[in-house]
């Protein structure tokens, strides 16, 4: 229960504020660049978390974590430590490794999205806080799924995703990627489930239903995950395998055999791999992302599984993020451009060495595709200036910053460096890079002065970064990259937008899976909205778009029926629209169902989601949510 505010009214003059202006401070623990960062209440710049030891069960039942998070704290002088909280009802608070004494604390004003900051009382020599909390409904990073969501049908699962700033939701905490700590963990669960997380893991369930985990390197808390389900393990190599529900294993161990090579790839190009296991998850549908980089346990959605490895360079990308983003990581999530951009980048240098230049040029141009109509978007938006890499995002959600730009912009940024200086000395500074900022994070600034100093003066090289980085669009020196396999795939869509039928002649027999994804997304993206819905009907009864097409397929044409006005595809957009959950294939069609020139597609478009919103994660349903209302 809250304590006494009266003991507590001096916390409340030194914290008045929703953000902080913090300066460089250096303390026994090590030294870290302390910047403004706008989206935390913490006060890490006077005491910060160094050590986190989390007691948690997991009751299924009433779908709540009833928890103790214990934090060992740096050394300080100050009187009070500030933690943020979202959707958390904090039972008590303590101090001590042993001998616990409960201390007083105010849990401030409410704000919708950073939450409310925790104020507790300490002393100087105070080096252990222990505080005890529970779920509730309102905690926005858990996602708990009945036993209908899953593969099996038999069990149910949970999972967290805390990017951006929902840790907080279900973690009591320094929710500042600034501050990277170690963790551990004791998990109960229902005895016939498993529990894994971000950290050290077991393979095999055991008849007592309790885990434990460590996390060993240091880490931001947007990682901290865990998801517990029934779920079984399969070895890739002996640093690497998949965990999924009984009934996906096979598919999986098939679709990802190829991540142990990715693995030493990726060694090959910037050095050692750090985080000792590189395991990936499988989760239900209703998982918001392709991917989420979790450090030695890779989240991903079950989208990914083509049947043709056509989507494991999300997988790759995941693994990047084992150098950028995990290893050194964005200061701020004004900063998100030096997670992705790079990883993005990396992403396609480990595809290009596995899987070869022709696939890894259609990847990078798919990418593009989707840049410019990403583009296109923020230019006529509500923040035109969101196409800067560098962002300012004070009293906006971070989630806002999570788009193309970052990704992709932030990736041909990186290419178009590495054209004007060569891909030799370009890797030698990443692996430098990545060397001198390992368990660390960078703020933009900083690493503009790195690569200053370290590639572009030691090379007398002229490059207009600051034009990348602070200002809008795309700069004329851009590099552009060609494929000769998607020109045909264009010609391909020419020939129907111009009334002639494309399965005639060599193409009588053409089947989807004559080609990979990213070649049928150009197809589809390259036909005319004003195509008739015979001709969709048409392509669709040879190429089986809606019935068997894999999500990233189906995401896109079901886009094109919606604009076409083909409404014979409505029932499997129906199922499709209830069924997935990731974020970015069921917004562009809600999107495209929102800007449809009949109204009724609106209409519809809202009867669905009503059904389909109890198996999306908040993350998905609040974005969905917002854009139809």
């Amino acid at each position: 229960m809250k304590k006494p505010l009266f003991i507590l009214l001096s916390l409340l003059i030194l914290i008045s504020a929703c953000t902080r202006v913090n300066n460089i401070k250096s303390d026994s623990v090590d030294t870290i660049e302390i910047v403004n960062d706008n989206h935390s209440y913490a006060n890490i710049d006077e005491i910060k978390t160094t050590h986190l030891n989390l007691e948690l069960d997991v009751n299924f039942e009433n779908k709540t974590i009833y928890g103790v998070a214990r934090h060992e704290m740096s050394d300080h002088n100050c009187d009070t430590a500030i933690f943020d909280i979202k959707g958390l009802e904090i039972k008590k608070v303590t101090l001590g490794a042993t001998k616990e004494k409960e201390t007083n604390y105010v849990i401030g004003k409410n704000d919708e999205l950073l939450g409310q900051p925790l104020k507790i009382a300490i002393e100087p020599k105070t080096k252990y806080i222990n505080i005890y909390y529970q779920t509730t409904s309102e905690t926005e990073a858990l996602d708990w799924l009945s036993p209908e969501l899953t593969a099996g049908k038999k069990h149910p699962f949970m999972y967290t995703q805390g990017q951006a700033i929902l840790t907080r939701s279900w973690i009591p905490l320094q929710d500042s990627p600034m501050n990277r700590i170690t963790y551990s963990a004791d998990v109960t669960v229902p005895p016939s489930l498993l529990a894994v997380m971000s950290a050290s893991n077991e393979t095999i369930k055991n008849n007592e239903g309790k885990y434990h985990f460590e996390m060993k390197q240091k880490i931001p808390a947007y990682l901290i995950a865990l998801a517990v389900g029934d779920m079984v393990y399969n070895s890739l190599s002996e640093k690497c395998g998949v965990y999924s529900e009984p009934e996906l294993s096979n598919a999986c161990k098939n679709e990802f055999s190829d991540i142990p090579r990715m693995l030493s790839v990726a060694e090959k190009l910037y050095g050692a791999y750090r985080w000792e296991q590189f395991d990936i998850v499988i989760l239900p549908y209703s998982f918001p992302f392709g991917g989420m980089e979790n450090p030695r346990l890779t989240f991903a959605n079950p989208t990914l599984i083509a049947g043709d490895k056509s989507l494991v360079s999300v997988i790759a990308h995941e693994l990047a993020h084992s150098w950028s983003g995990n290893l050194v990581t964005n200061a701020t999530w004004d900063d998100f451009w030096l997670n992705e951009g790079f990883t993005v980048y990396f992403e396609n240098r480990i595809m290009e060495d596995v899987f070869g230049k022709d696939v890894a040029n259609i990847l990078a141009i798919t990418e593009f595709q989707e840049l410019e109509v990403a583009l296109n978007d923020i230019e006529n938006g509500n923040h035109p200036e969101d196409s800067q890499l560098k962002l300012s995002l004070t009293g906006r959600n971070p989630d806002e910053g999570m788009t193309d730009i970052a990704y992709v912009k932030g990736a041909f940024f990186l290419r178009t460096i590495e054209k004007q200086v060569g891909r030799k000395k370009f890797d030698e500074f990443l692996k430098n890079y990545f060397d001198k900022h390992a368990f660390e994070t960078i703020t933009t600034e900083a690493f503009l002065s790195y690569i200053e100093n370290e590639l572009f003066k030691p090379n007398n090289i002229t490059f207009n970064t600051k034009q990348w980085i602070y200002e809008p669009g795309i700069p004329d020196n851009c590099i552009k990259i060609t494929s000769e396999r998607l020109n045909e795939m264009s010609l391909l869509a020419d020939r129907i937008n111009n009334g002639e039928s494309i399965f005639e002649g060599k193409n009588k027999n053409l089947q989807r899976g004559d080609k990979i994804t990213q070649e049928w997304q150009t197809f589809i993206r390259e036909l005319s909205p004003n195509i008739t819905s015979e001709q969709m009907m048409e392509i669709d009864e040879q190429l089986k778009f809606s019935k068997e097409g894999n999500p990233a397929i189906q995401s896109d044409w079901f886009q094109l029926a919606v604009k076409v006005g083909n409404k014979s595809v409505r029932p499997y957009m129906s199922d499709y629209l209830i069924k997935i959950g990731r974020r970015w294939y069921i917004e562009s069609i809600y999107i495209a169902l929102k800007e449809s020139k009949d109204p009724n597609d609106l209409i519809w478009a809202r009867e669905v989601f009503k059904k389909a919103e109890a198996n999306y994660h908040y993350v998905s349903k609040s974005t969905i949510k917002k854009l139809l209302d």
